[in-house]
């Protein structure tokens, strides 16, 4: 048997909020993409674009928040696991790492094809 609380929409809501909170209080590479995000979403609203356009171009963005939130969360079950230098445990952080690279790859192309058909 799980343990696992039953489903409650406002507590499940809640720890989400309290996830973020944590890992934007001690991950420096959230904060750093916060920071990056929030004004390009503001200024996604000033593009001359089509509505599915925009969504792609906000999509794209939170993509990368997800991505590292998931990071996240891998890196604190490694470590939770162990503190010793392994290769799976490296292996699985850089997979985490990846899947971060790999979402601001996606967002920076969907950015780029986007202002390229504006000029």
């Amino acid at each position: 048997m799980r343990n696992q609380p039953k489903y409650n929409f406002f507590k499940n809501t809640k720890y989400a909020l309290d996830g973020l909170c944590e890992i934007y209080g001690k991950e420096s590479s959230f904060r750093i993409e916060i920071y990056i995000i929030v004004p390009l979403i503001i200024v996604s609203f000033f593009l001359p674009t089509s509505l599915n356009l925009h969504i792609a171009l906000i999509v794209s963005l939170i993509f990368v928040l997800f991505a590292e939130c998931v990071n996240s969360a891998i890196e604190r079950c490694v470590d939770l696991c162990t503190r010793d230098i392994h290769p799976l445990a490296k292996a699985a952080k850089d997979a985490g790492s990846a899947a971060v690279f790999l979402s601001i790859v996606i967002a920076a192309i969907v950015w780029v094809l986007t202002l390229w058909t504006l000029l």
